[in-house]
């Protein structure tokens, strides 16, 4: 028989919870941060969690155990440090491998009147950088171990456990078992119990083995264990619990709550909200648990995705605007190392049909985009090993004093390329190409931000992580970005669904997207992986539950260039407010036999058969004339 796959979380104050798991051999036990036991929760990867409460609820349709990490009081684990007064801190450095904590830590700074739990002034760093970016107006929000390991060292500490408690005079729950809803089993819960108790009934000797790995006197943190944390979710944790979720989906940082807490294996049935009832409320602007999402892309009829996909798209921009950009895609090399299985427009090294476009030929392409009057160009191409980052910064020191477009340039796969390349880190990376004229980050490589997916359509690729910390670090930066997704390889619905809600998550911390697309896998002859779901409805549906769960992003493009003007045109009645580029070339999509052309003339008399205003706009959606 297989094991049960359980995904614990490695911090002190979660060993007591596992500690009885840890030699069962019918047990795959998992310990890591809350933030990959979440991942490995939402993508199918393990049964049972002890997972971060703000995740499940990302999550929906999730059973809690009433077991997990509650704080009474003081929880001495989950703090706001910094050498300023809390009040006069501007930004904050965060470790997000707790969503729980983050969340916390905006709902009682906004209650304290501190902007620095704002959209924007939040800055995502690896624990290990944390506690380095405190100083001046920036604090840290430190949580798990690491914050034990900086008690006493900063003079102004926000305890978030006692702000939670002095303020709603409620316990929090930080994190509980969580599976998804009616999978618990009599067998399971008397299992959890069982470790629970063992684990409690340990929790000295626990604290003196963790103390003594680490050579430090064990009573901080035998005191930690049995007096700042409490191990049973009880009804007034429960009220605390209730209250912490209604309050994040009020200030729009979580969804509505769509989590309960169990105290049997078998509870009553939870009732769901009925599809007329999701979409009323999504179209209103609420937020879509991915539960949720997935249930309306699978079940809601095409129009009725599209009336609300159109409800949101009307509320976000001007209901009779469409937008486009005068731009060209240029693919500057096609030689690639990725060996993506279902790209038929790489070359590997030292293949006969591998190039780099030289100057002369740039320059055509580039004067060509200024007469028509474009502002800027999309630089993308493949991951060329002989191309060093010197390259790349004198090529856009030369666009830039020669043609001066704006750079949508270089995808998170290419970037973190030429990281590792360099032996630099990706923040310098982009800062070096920032100073030579990178002005925005195109969202290619995305693909499915799953990892699994990932691995299936090429092995090199870099993982979902990976990518969204490029993107991290460019908002960072104050570089914008789009959000992208390619679909219809080995994906499944609830693969799409997880990687739009991956997009909402950074986008809550950052703002940095200004706009999504999708589009499907676009199977020929040179690719090496079969046609997955496809086709025109598929796309209307995805684009639709794209806008829908995207509720924190502005824009949504119409993917014309793959599906054709036509459904372009349909595509702005399902929650595009966008129509893309003009399309002097495009060789990708192309490459595998797709090749829709258009000028800015038929662009704008399409929008207008359409019913619609047309306007260009720059690579920030700024309005470059009068709609008309």
């Amino acid at each position: 028989m297989s094991r049960l796959r359980v995904a614990g979380v490695g911090f002190l104050n979660a060993l007591p919870l596992t500690h009885g798991l840890a030699d069962d051999p019918s047990i795959e036990l998992f310990l890591g941060l809350p933030s990959e036991v979440a991942r490995r929760l939402n993508e199918g990867e393990c049964d049972l969690a002890l997972v971060p409460v703000a995740a499940a609820a990302t999550l929906g349709d999730v059973d809690f155990l009433d077991l997990g990490i509650v704080a009474r009081g003081p929880v001495r684990s989950v703090v706001v440090a910094a050498n300023e007064p809390i009040e006069r801190l501007e930004h904050l450095a965060l470790d997000a491998s707790s969503r729980t904590s983050v969340v916390l830590a905006r709902l009682e700074l906004a209650a304290r009147g501190v902007r620095a739990g704002e959209r924007g002034r939040v800055v995502a760093r690896p624990p290990s950088e944390v506690v380095t970016s405190i100083g001046g107006s920036v604090g840290g929000v430190i949580i798990g171990d690491p914050a034990l390991d900086i008690e006493g060292r900063f003079p102004h500490v926000l305890d978030l456990g006692r702000a939670w408690n002095e303020r709603t005079g409620l316990p929090f729950v930080f994190a509980a078992w969580a599976a998804r809803r009616g999978s618990y089993t009599e067998a399971l819960v008397d299992r959890l119990r069982r470790a629970a108790a063992e684990g409690i009934a340990a929790r000295e000797e626990i604290a003196r083995r963790y103390a003594s790995q680490r050579g430090l006197p064990p009573a901080g943190f035998v005191s930690y264990l049995r007096d700042s944390i409490s191990h049973t979710i009880d009804e007034r944790a429960e009220q605390g619990l209730s209250r912490f979720l209604t309050d994040a989906a009020e200030a729009k940082l979580l969804p509505p709550p769509d989590v309960r807490v169990i105290r049997t294996a078998r509870p009553e049935p939870k009732p769901r909200a009925s599809l007329d009832a999701l979409l009323v409320r999504v179209a209103d602007g609420g937020r879509l648990t991915a539960t949720e999402g997935l249930r309306l892309y699978e079940e809601a009829s095409l129009f009725d995705l599209g009336l609300a996909a159109d409800a949101v798209r009307k509320r976000k921009n001007k209901p009779d605007v469409v937008t486009y950009i005068v731009d060209r895609n240029v693919n500057y090399t096609n030689v690639c190392t990725t060996s993506c299985k279902f790209c038929a427009f790489y070359r590997p090294v030292g293949h006969d049909d591998g190039y780099v476009l030289s100057r002369e030929v740039l320059g055509q392409k580039l004067q060509e985009v200024v007469d028509a009057g474009g502002v800027q160009i999309l630089l993308q191409g493949g991951l060329n090993p002989n191309l060093r980052i010197e390259w790349y910064e004198d090529l856009f020191r030369w666009i830039k004093a020669t043609y001066g477009l704006g750079l949508h340039a270089l995808s998170p796969e290419e970037i973190l390329h030429i990281s590792i390349l360099e032996g630099l880190d990706v923040p310098a990376v982009l800062r070096r190409l920032n100073t030579a004229g990178l002005d925005s980050v195109p969202g290619g490589g995305a693909e499915i931000l799953v990892d699994r997916v990932r691995r299936n359509i090429a092995k090199a690729k870099c993982t979902s992580e990976e990518w969204l910390s490029v993107m991290r670090a460019a908002h960072h930066m104050g570089l914008r970005s789009s959000g992208t997704m390619m679909y219809g390889t080995t994906d499944t619905a609830q693969d799409r669904i997880a990687h739009l809600v991956k997009l909402r998550d950074l986008q809550d911390e950052t703002g940095g997207f200004t706009a999504f697309f999708c589009w499907d896998f676009q199977y020929e002859r040179g690719t090496r992986i079969a046609s997955g779901d496809h086709g025109t409805v598929l796309y209307l549906r995805t684009q639709a539950i794209a806008r829908l769960m995207l509720d924190n992003v502005d824009h949504v493009g119409a993917s014309w260039v793959t599906q054709g003007p036509h459904v372009g045109q349909v595509a702005l009645r399902f929650g595009a407010d966008d129509w893309g580029s003009v399309m002097f070339e495009e060789n990708v999509v192309s490459s595998a036999g797709t090749t829709f052309r258009m000028d800015a003339a038929r662009i704008e008399d399409l929008v207008h058969r359409a019913g619609y205003k047309a306007v260009r706009r720059n690579v920030k959606y700024q309005h470059l004339g009068e709609p008309a």
